[in-house]
């Protein structure tokens, strides 16, 4: 059954765009902050951008000007918009959802590949 799950990933030159989608069930999307975690091999994992219920975002430093998250309500995704990819962006990138409300209860796809070839 459908929890979190990410697709949109793949390979891309320098430069290049990617769209991530972020598919929940809906229990949980209604009632969860999303977030995009990434990790690079023998790095850290690291957040990304946020959305909350009201919209909301949170965009990182090193990414701001590049990436935009958005969520779409009705269909439950929640999206990342990568453009102006780098090599460095190189990582798996990670949805993360978070319920608002006590107790909570967190989620985590099972993360999508994104390579940036230079």
């Amino acid at each position: 059954q459908l929890q979190v799950a990410e697709s949109g990933g793949g390979q891309v030159q320098t430069g290049g765009s990617l769209t991530l989608s972020c598919a929940a069930s809906r229990s949980i999307f209604i009632i969860s902050t999303i977030h995009w975690f990434r990790q690079a091999p023998g790095k850290q994992r690291e957040l990304v951008a946020s959305i909350s219920r009201n919209d909301t975002t949170i965009i990182a430093a090193f990414v701001k000007g590049r990436f935009t998250v958005s969520r779409d309500n009705a269909k439950n995704t929640v999206y990342l918009q990568m453009n102006n990819l780098k090599p460095e962006d190189t990582a798996v990138y990670y949805c993360y959802a978070r319920q608002d409300l006590l107790p909570h209860v967190d989620f985590w796809g099972q993360g999508t590949q994104v390579t940036v070839s230079s």
